[in-house]
């Protein structure tokens, strides 16, 4: 019998099997806390980069979003505010869909548009060139097998469909990497144990931050998997890159 590959979980090296339970361990115990974390460690970044990411997106008013790793669904959201037909979140974590559903429905935003499913990116439940569009953010660096998810995301998407992926990336400045690493190892940390109650889970997301691919080296990935016309852009000096690439072929 083949031996079980092993891969990333952060820093550490665990069986293949493993890291899904793993990181959806992470995500379930900091669910409740995951917005108003994300508020903390970005100093409210993350929203100016996710109204960058929909006006990359430019949503349709006939189109469907797949928002994989979906989480609380503020991709998602701002899709439909801005236009677009549906949007579908996707996650493999039953938490962050409940409290995200939870969110919406007490700002009374419970008739918009939008549906949540429980599934894996790498094994989607949806039938071939279904959707017009796909995003993920700040979710693809925790998936098992980032290959096979680029493939089904491409397998999904309509022909012309588009996917736009926004992920930390690497800091283009020296000066600003050195403090932006030291934050991230020893400031966040510390803010996820006194918000979040978890030190350790904020430790893993800073390591698989710093293990995720150069934004060069994801492009090449998003155009193995076969879309064309792939590019990137850095914001705030490389911290983040938003990732497009096309379905142009069946």
């Amino acid at each position: 019998m083949a031996e079980e590959k092993e891969v990333n979980f952060g820093f550490q090296i665990v069986k293949e099997s493993q890291k899904q339970e793993k990181v959806q361990k992470v995500f379930s115990d900091v669910a409740k806390k995951y917005d108003l974390m994300n508020d903390l460690m970005s100093f409210g970044l993350h929203r100016i980069w996710k109204e960058k990411l929909i006006s990359e997106l430019r949503p349709g008013r006939e189109e469907i979003l797949l928002d994989l790793a979906g989480g609380t669904g503020d991709i998602a959201l701002k899709f439909v505010q801005k236009g677009g037909k549906k949007a579908i979140i996707c996650d493999l974590n039953q938490e962050m869909l409940e409290y995200g559903n939870k969110k919406r429905f007490n700002k009374g935003l419970y008739d918009l548009p939008l549906e949540t499913i429980y599934a894996n990116a790498e094994d989607l439940p949806f039938q071939d060139h279904t959707f017009d569009c796909c995003t993920i953010s700040f979710g693809i660096r925790n998936f098992t097998n980032i290959p096979k998810a680029l493939e089904e995301v491409r397998r999904v998407l309509k022909p012309g469909g588009r996917f736009l992926c926004l992920e930390f990336s690497q800091v283009d400045n020296e000066l600003l990497r050195r403090f932006y690493e030291f934050y991230s190892f020893n400031i966040i940390p510390k803010i996820g144990k006194l918000v979040a109650k978890s030190e350790g889970h904020y430790l893993y997301l800073s390591e698989s931050i710093k293990i995720f691919p150069k934004a060069q080296k994801f492009a090449d990935m998003i155009e193995k998997a076969g879309f064309e016309f792939v590019k990137f852009s850095r914001l705030t000096s490389g911290i983040v890159a938003i990732h497009l690439g096309y379905k142009v072929k069946i």
